[in-house]
């Protein structure tokens, strides 16, 4: 008899949000010792969104990126099987966002849950998720990557402030119908990066006091050529591994979706992998890094321009240290899914 191959889970539809209070690079100015150029320069960020208002969280913004999500792509919350959030800026210790989420968009009584892997986070949820739709297990899987990021940025440190915004995307993984999906996934990890790129109190090592929030310890901690160095060469490595056993060379690669977390992080990996930046999925300049939302918020900003069985690599890097990759071929029209997002 013959084998069947098992489903390939494919994303059918994207959709994001960003909150509309936006914070510029001259806002910032204001605020620290930095200017405009400078931050454009090193950075390529000129502005970023912030979520404003009382009581606010990430899960806010991950319910509207699904909300928008179910209604582009036709899906009622009932049919919904499973949904992952990745975020390192939940709302809560516990409950986690997923399950706030799956309550405010009406999707009752499924599997939901968060993944933390920092800037990784997407990649690493997109990689669970797809195992669910190829093990016959589920045939809609929500896969959303969102953070707040404003809600642990130390606005007095030049050296973060600039980098970060909040925001948040959201696809829906099926079962494919014509071959094309997600065909590989990478994911990696190495503890011992933590003290280059953390967060030093909230957690169980150190809970908070006044003294941990007095000392601005709540924040995030980077440091930064540490992390650059480590960065160009974990994304490159994992996405030439990838090309590597898909036997794809970079002039068959359409769409490049690195991490947006620093232009120039992004250029060299580009050059690395031996990709123009033309081929390069950017959207830095405008949402600044919003950590696990990165990547889908690209996808849902390129939507348009994305044809069906086009070639995608995704790579992100991010605090752990984690970094991943992924090769998709996109299933879809783009063009005519963005229209609806316009209507």
């Amino acid at each position: 008899m013959p084998v069947s191959l098992p489903p390939i889970a494919a994303i059918t539809g994207v959709h994001g949000y960003v909150p509309p209070d936006v914070l510029t690079n001259a806002q910032l100015a204001q605020m620290v010792d930095t200017t405009d150029a400078w931050i454009t320069e090193r950075t390529g960020i000129r502005e970023r969104h912030i979520l404003k208002g009382e009581g606010k969280g990430t899960s806010h913004m991950g319910a509207e990126a699904v909300r928008g999500l179910l209604k582009k792509t036709g899906t009622d919350p009932s049919e919904v099987e499973l949904l992952i959030c990745a975020t390192t800026t939940p709302d809560f210790v516990h409950p986690c966002t997923a399950n706030l989420i799956c309550d405010m968009v009406g999707i009752r009584e499924i599997g939901s849950f968060d993944v933390s892997a920092a800037c990784s986070g997407f990649i690493y949820a997109l990689t669970v998720g797809r195992q669910f739709i190829a093990a016959g297990t589920y045939k809609k899987v929500v896969v959303v990557g969102a953070d707040k990021m404003s809600a642990i940025v130390d606005y007095t440190d030049r050296a973060t402030c600039v980098l970060f915004g909040d925001g948040a995307a959201a696809v829906l993984l099926e079962p494919s119908t014509n071959g094309y999906g997600i065909l590989d996934t990478v994911v990696r990890s190495d503890g011992s990066g933590m003290k280059h790129l953390h967060q030093k109190a909230g957690g169980s090592r150190m809970p908070p006091t006044a003294e941990t929030v007095a000392k601005r310890l709540h924040s995030v901690y980077q440091e930064g050529n540490h992390v650059y160095k480590f960065a160009v060469s974990r994304m490159a490595e994992v996405t030439h591994e990838i090309m590597s056993r898909n036997n794809l060379r970079a002039e068959m690669i359409d769409w490049v979706v690195p991490h947006q977390a620093n232009i120039r992080i992004i250029e060299t990996t580009a050059q690395k992998i031996g990709l123009p930046m033309d081929k390069v999925m950017l959207t830095i300049q405008k949402y600044g890094n919003t950590t696990a939302a990165t990547i889908p918020l690209c996808l849902w900003d390129y939507e348009s321009k994305l044809r069906e069985g086009d070639r995608l690599m995704f790579a992100a890097f991010g605090g752990g240290f984690t970094w991943g990759g992924a090769y998709v071929t996109w299933a879809y029209d783009g063009a005519a899914a963005a229209a609806k997002k316009a209507a």
